[in-house]
């Protein structure tokens, strides 16, 4: 995943006006028009960080040539205490973009220290560790750019780049094969060659699946250990498998050493702990 400023701007531009709206009073009437001030953004918690472009841009929606001198680059480990950042420019624009700035900036770097955390708990296996499309809505670029910049693997970015074909959408069609079978011919009719992704719950399930042609990865939802290294043994490496539900720190080393591929992780952006980090002037 890949940032893309042109993209992001509008957004910032959006955020900014929405905490600024008709002018900071508090700034434009403690701080002269004219000063300028140096400050540093430091950790205050250990953690890895990630946001440098977001912040910049931050600055830039007030004046392009503004940006951070950087010490620290996204995806690097911080210490509390480390710099990651200084700046010296106009104290007013400074104050203004304080703190939409730290508030994107710590959540992706929250993002990126979590997902770390469990990129480390699986280091030893083939397992990698996959987001998901629970995300910050009209943030999700920033959201998996976080997360691989952690150590994590990006799934599928929307609705629009992967098929994958869950209960709800097996229950409608009637069945595994129903919905494969149908995939196949819209893809056909649109000139699509898309990943196609089904979800299982079981052995029976997984039979059927295998049995179809043009599937690339089984999801294998809330299953157990035990169901998890069966099934990595019933597949035999025909197929990569992805385990995903309720995982957590404490569980995905266990499910990684089954043997599957991919551990979906939805905690690493819908409940990601904001990591510490402020501001300074000095």
């Amino acid at each position: 995943m890949l940032l893309s400023p042109t993209q992001l701007a509008p957004r910032i531009a959006s955020a900014l006006q929405e905490d600024i709206k008709t002018g900071d009073v508090t700034t434009l009437s403690t701080i002269s028009e004219d000063q300028n001030s140096h400050a540093k953004l430091w950790a205050k918690a250990d953690g890895v960080f990630c946001g440098s472009l977001v912040a910049d841009l931050v600055l830039q929606y007030f004046d392009e040539k503004l940006f951070f001198d950087w010490k620290i680059l996204d995806g690097s480990p911080v210490k509390k205490g480390d710099v990651i950042g200084t700046f010296y420019g106009n104290t007013r624009i400074l104050l203004q973009a304080e703190r939409t700035l730290l508030n994107l900036i710590q959540r992706m770097s929250g993002i990126a220290t979590q997902t770390h955390k469990f990129a480390e708990k699986v280091s030893h296996t083939k397992c990698k560790i996959l987001d998901t499309r629970k995300t910050n809505p009209l943030w999700r670029d920033i959201d998996k750019y976080s997360v691989v910049k952690g150590g994590g693997t990006n799934h599928r970015i929307g609705l629009y780049d992967m098929v994958l074909i869950k209960d709800n959408h097996i229950s409608a069609a009637g069945s595994i094969t129903n919905a494969v079978n149908r995939v196949h011919d819209y893809q056909k009719k649109n000139a699509l060659s898309l990943e196609i992704e089904v979800e299982v719950k079981n052995q029976d399930e997984l039979a059927e699946v295998l049995k179809l042609n043009g599937v690339n990865r089984i999801l294998l939802d809330n299953m157990n250990l035990t169901q998890l290294r069966d099934s990595v043994n019933f597949v035999a490496g025909k197929i990569h498998l992805e385990a995903s539900g309720n995982v957590s720190l404490d569980t995905v080393q266990s499910i990684a050493e089954t043997g599957v591929d991919f551990v979906s992780v939805g905690s690493l952006t819908h409940s990601v702990q904001a990591m510490d980090i402020s501001l300074l002037i000095d």
